[in-house]
């Protein structure tokens, strides 16, 4: 029974997000927490309150952990195709025709 919690624990967790939700995680952060560094360094500066540009700051921190973090759905958008494991080649060498300079080369 402990070893079913574990995993179901496992697949909620587990951080599988493919290339494309990779890259769009490292946007989303930067974007995120450079919009908030700056509004919380404006607050901050024209209000001239440094515990209210902090609290701003880590709101945003935790807000972009919390669209970063976890492996939302829309981080895997884009599945990898991986080549067949083992077995026969995903090519056969009737298909292994290389072309160079104009010249067929046959394998």
């Amino acid at each position: 029974m402990a070893d079913q919690i574990l995993d179901q624990v496992k697949d909620v967790v587990d951080g599988q997000i493919d290339f494309e939700g990779q890259k769009l995680a490292e946007i989303l952060a930067t974007s995120v927490l450079a919009i908030v560094g700056g509004i919380s360094f404006l607050v901050g500066f024209f209000l001239q309150d440094i515990t209210l540009a902090l609290k701003i700051g880590l709101g945003g921190t935790a807000l972009t952990f919390l669209l970063v973090v976890p492996p939302w759905p829309f981080f895997k958008r884009h599945p990898v195709k991986w080549l067949p494991v083992g077995g026969e080649p995903a090519i056969t060498s009737a298909q292994q025709n290389i072309v160079i300079d104009e010249k067929l080369f046959t394998k």
